[in-house]
């Protein structure tokens, strides 16, 4: 005699609940989350103020920064370049906010859809200004640190871009870090200098250039730390970046 009683169903396991970190481990995320955007308006705020007193006197105002017979009169591309270099510099701060990219990920989207236009002026701005424009007597070793940089960053500009539409989050999450660690290089540059003041006469232009591109070199020094450190978390672009077509 058989059994007629229909066959079991195995139920489905329960869903269980997301993991959520500890609070003591929350909290130096948060602060995190928060003081490094706040670092880098921080680090921003020199050349900003610089650009915004070089736009005013371009604009008529008093001249407050040392002339520069290199421009003048004023080219276009000095003007993109600043006001490139001041969006790119503030707004670029906050992709580096966690809570941006969870909560609104729209809003980092829409972000770096202003943010590569804007890298990608400042760094062809400034090879532009480098390459077509006078420079100095002595400024040649500086002259190569900037097209190089420059070039690098819009490299990275474009390598990132190119790995969010093939929707390798980590790579552009890289590249991006990477050119704007050189697009920021301006308010390292301001640190750097500062030993220049120690010496007992002006710095000549060899000491000028290093100083200058150890700037860069800081930066870019910063930002593989920074990308190595995310890196090490399992997952952790997955679970903070979207990802954009």
């Amino acid at each position: 005699m058989t059994d007629a009683s229909p066959p079991s169903r195995r139920l489905p396991a329960p869903r269980l609940p997301p993991a959520r970190l500890p609070p003591a481990r929350r909290a130096p995320r948060r602060a995190a989350g928060i003081l490094v955007p706040a670092g880098l308006l921080a680090l921003t705020a020199v050349p900003v103020v610089a650009g915004a007193l070089r736009l005013s006197e371009l604009a008529g105002g008093a001249a407050v920064l040392p002339a520069d017979a290199r421009f003048s009169p004023a080219p276009p591309s000095l003007v993109l370049h600043i006001v490139t270099a001041i969006v790119y510099g503030v707004a670029g701060a906050f992709q580096f906010a966690p809570g941006i990219r969870r909560r609104a990920p729209g809003t980092h989207r829409a972000l770096g859809r202003v943010l590569v236009p804007c890298g990608l002026a400042v760094a062809l701005s400034g090879l532009w200004l480098t390459w077509f424009h006078p420079r100095p007597e002595g400024d040649e070793l500086l002259a190569v640190f900037r097209f190089g940089f420059g070039s690098a960053m819009a490299l990275s500009l474009v390598l990132g871009l190119a790995a969010i539409r093939r929707r390798d989050v980590a790579r552009h999450r890289a590249w991006m870090a990477r050119g704007y660690a050189i697009g920021l290089g301006a308010g390292t540059q301001a640190l750097t200098q500062i030993p220049a003041l120690l010496l007992p006469g002006p710095p000549g232009e060899t000491t000028r250039a290093l100083l200058l591109a150890a700037g860069w070199v800081i930066n870019l020094a910063v930002a593989e730390w920074f990308i190595r450190t995310r890196a090490a978390v399992p997952g952790a672009a997955r679970r903070t970046e979207p990802v954009s077509s």
